[in-house]
């Protein structure tokens, strides 16, 4: 009977040596190995096993199995691993080390990012306190609607109002400060003038009256004038209650060593009990200021300017201890004369 292809009986030669133990256990595994790759004996008839293929319906143990033997059977480094494999683990390896570093980059910058947010947020509420504001100031909602005059008790508050009108309408930030002088430059009797604004749609204009001091008589006309010569108002009778001034040059702005410089110091120095008795007063230079007085037609002698404090304090003294005397002589404060 012949054998099946593949198991014919090897004859072993009487004389051969027995296999040793290490060949017997490596035939072993040899066969177990044969076995596993693709066949079983049964008796005397060998029976192929069935391959499995994927795709087949078998289950997935059946189809790795051998897979895992082959790996765990193989040497290491046994399989080079392709390009492709090599350049997507380095791809990998990357974007790790990128992830890595960037959590170290924001753990240290933690403070200085907290820092930058903080400057960054305040910068942005100032920048939008800015814009808001100067949105509202410069919109319709400020426009000026009521100006108020005061200060005023010769001169006529609605005709300086009126005068002012033509910055109606102007938001308060973009009022013309230079119009605004330009308008009340027509008032001679204004001396000086502060604006406020009072939101949102009102300003209010504080005038400071010219203080007349004396009058100035030029041909047949009566001039009322202040301190600094400024007119205030004319007339061909002599004004009451002012005293007549009979001296030279001009202001102190102009002139400091004037007569009438002087005169108008001396004027403003008077207490308001001594100034309504002055009937004349004159001075050819800052050093002979003399005045003469209403009702008594008593003459003063001030001298300068200087020390009018201390002179006036010592008139008023004379006036009411020597209340008949035709001459007063004040300009030695230290030293006064009567006669």
């Amino acid at each position: 009977m012949k054998r099946p292809q593949g198991f014919e009986r090897q004859e072993v030669p009487a004389n051969a040596p027995a296999p040793a133990p290490r060949e017997l256990e490596a035939r072993d595994r040899s066969g177990d190995r044969r076995q596993a790759a693709g066949s079983r004996s049964v008796g005397t008839v060998t029976e192929p096993i069935p391959v499995v293929r994927p795709g087949d319906g078998a289950p997935a143990s059946l189809l790795d199995a051998p897979a895992r033997e082959r790996d765990a059977d193989a040497p290491p480094y046994s399989r080079i691993p392709s390009n492709r494999e090599i350049d997507k683990a380095l791809r990998a390896a990357r974007r790790e080390r990128k992830r890595v570093e960037r959590g170290e980059v924001r753990r240290f910058t933690k403070r200085s990012r907290r820092r930058r947010l903080a400057w960054l947020a305040a910068a942005g509420v100032v920048a939008l306190l800015v814009l808001a504001v100067a949105l509202v100031a410069y919109s319709p909602l400020l426009a000026l609607k009521h100006i108020q005059v005061t200060g005023t008790s010769r001169l006529d508050a609605a005709t300086v109002e009126k005068k002012l009108s033509d910055q109606l309408g102007t938001p308060l930030p973009l009022l013309d400060q230079a119009g605004i002088s330009s308008d009340l430059a027509a008032f001679p009797l204004i001396r000086s003038y502060t604006v406020e604004s009072h939101p949102p749609d009102s300003i209010i204009v504080r005038v400071v009256e010219r203080a007349p001091v004396g009058v100035i008589q030029q041909g047949n006309v009566y001039t009322l004038v202040d301190a600094a010569k400024v007119p205030i108002s004319s007339s061909e009778k002599r004004p009451d209650g002012y005293p007549m001034i009979a001296a030279s040059g001009g202001a102190a702005d102009v002139d400091a060593d004037s007569g009438f410089a002087a005169a108008a110091s001396v004027l403003s120095a008077l207490p308001p009990d001594v100034l309504a008795q002055v009937d004349t007063i004159a001075a050819k230079t800052k050093d002979d200021v003399s005045f003469t007085l209403r009702e008594s037609h008593a003459t003063v002698v001030w001298g300068s300017a200087e020390d009018s404090s201390l002179k006036a304090a010592d008139l008023a003294a004379l006036l009411k201890s020597a209340a008949g005397s035709s001459r007063y002589d004040v300009s030695s404060p230290h030293s006064v004369t009567t006669g």
